[in-house]
C-alpha cells in the first residue's frame, strides 16, 4: 500500500534528523525545501544524503497517487544560519549520492533507495503558481497519511477515484490540485463523523512541520493562504471572548478563494489544517460560512479546552437580509 509505504519512509527521514543540525535539504535549482523535508535539519551532511536518498522515494511513491507531484533534486546543504557558508549554494560535493552509509539506521525493508528514486524532469522554477502546488501536494500527502493511519480504506478509495476522473480531464497541475483537495474535503465529510474528520486532521497536521503555538496563529495562516494565492485578500478581525474564557471567536472575509463551493458546502481543508499546525491548543469548533460580493463571509469560533469539530467542509448559509 502507497500510504504505509509514505508513512514509513517519513519515519525514517524523521529518524534522521537533528533539532540543532547544520544540514538541510534543499532543490538545486529553486532553493525549496519539498515536502517531506521542509523544516528537518541532520546532523551531518552524511546523515543528509540518506535523508534525501529517502525523499526521493517518497515523492516518488507519492506520484503514484499524483503523476504531477513536482520533481526536485534534492542536495545536501549547510543551513543558512551557519556562519561563513552562503546557505543554498551547496558545493558539487554536497550532491546527495547513493550507497549505503556507514552508522547510518536502515531503512524499512522493501525501500528500493537508488540513485534516481525521484529521477525525472528538472524542478519547476514557477515562482509563486509552482510554491501552490507544492502546498496543495503537502496537504494531500498528510492527509492520505492519516487516512491510512487511521484505516479508512473507504475514503482514501474515494478520493483517489475521484482523483483519477479529474485527471483524464485536467491539464493544468495547478486546477488539478485544487480540484484533489475540494473532492478530498468532500470525501471527509461524506465518509467521517464529525470525531472522525477531527481525528484525521490532527493526524495529518501533526505530519507536517509544526509552528509554535502562537495568538497570531489564525492571522499568519491567513497570509500564507494570500501568498499562496489560496485566497486573494482577507481581513480578520481582533478575536472576542465567548461565553468562558476557554472559547473565543474572529469575523473574517475571504476574497478570491481559489476553491470552490460543492453541493452548499464550502472545502476549507488547507485553510483549517494550517490553522491546526498553527495553533495546537486552540481547536477550531466552528466556521460559519455565507457569501459575500466578492467571495466568504466567516465567523470562526475555537476553544482551548472542547474537543475539535471536523470541518474540511462546511455548509454554505444564506446571507442575512439586510
Amino acid at each position: 500500500m502507497v500510504g504505509t509505504t509514505l508513512t514509513q519512509i517519513r519515519t525514517h527521514i524523521e529518524s534522521l534528523a537533528s533539532d540543532d543540525g547544520a544540514y538541510e535539504l534543499v532543490c538545486g535549482r529553486t532553493g525549496e525545501r519539498p515536502v517531506p523535508v521542509d523544516g528537518l535539519r541532520f546532523e551531518d551532511r552524511s546523515t543528509g544524503e540518506a535523508a534525501a536518498r529517502a525523499a526521493r522515494q517518497y515523492r516518488s511513491a507519492l506520484r503514484r497517487y499524483d503523476p504531477n507531484v513536482p520533481y526536485y533534486d534534492l542536495i545536501v546543504s549547510e543551513h543558512d544560519d551557519v556562519p561563513g557558508f552562503g546557505g543554498a549554494s551547496a558545493t558539487a560535493d554536497g550532491w546527495a549520492t547513493a550507497g549505503a552509509t556507514p552508522g547510518l539506521p536502515e531503512p524499512p525493508s522493501g525501500f528500493d533507495l537508488g540513485t534516481d528514486a525521484d529521477g525525472g524532469p528538472e524542478c519547476d522554477n514557477g515562482g509563486e503558481r509552482s510554491e501552490r502546488v507544492e502546498f496543495c501536494h503537502r496537504v494531500a500527502a498528510a492527509v492520505f497519511e492519516a487516512l491510512v493511519d487511521a484505516g479508512h480504506r473507504a475514503v482514501e478509495t474515494a478520493v483517489m477515484d475521484a482523483y483519477f476522473d479529474l485527471a483524464e480531464t485536467m491539464s493544468s497541475a495547478d486546477d488539478l490540485c485544487l480540484r484533489l483537495l475540494e473532492s478530498m474535503a468532500t470525501a471527509l465529510h461524506v465518509h467521517l463523523t464529525s470525531a472522525e474528520q477531527a481525528d484525521v486532521l490532527e493526524r495529518a497536521a501533526s505530519n507536517i512541520t509544526s509552528r509554535p503555538d502562537s495568538a497570531g496563529a489564525l492571522g499568519a495562516t491567513l497570509a500564507e493562504m494570500e501568498r499562496l494565492d489560496l485566497v486573494g485578500s482577507y481581513t480578520c478581525s481582533p478575536w472576542r471572548p465567548g461565553p468562558d474564557a476557554s472559547t473565543r471567536s474572529a469575523e473574517l472575509t475571504l476574497e478570491g478563494y481559489a476553491l470552490s463551493a460543492r453541493e452548499g458546502r464550502l472545502p476549507v481543508l488547507p485553510v483549517v489544517l494550517d490553522l491546526y499546525r498553527r495553533a495546537e491548543s486552540w481547536k477550531p469548533v466552528s466556521l460559519h460560512v455565507t457569501p459575500a460580493e466578492e467571495g466568504w463571509h466567516a465567523t470562526l469560533s475555537v476553544s482551548s479546552k472542547s474537543n475539535a469539530v471536523g470541518l474540511a467542509s462546511v455548509p454554505v448559509h444564506e446571507r442575512a437580509a439586510d
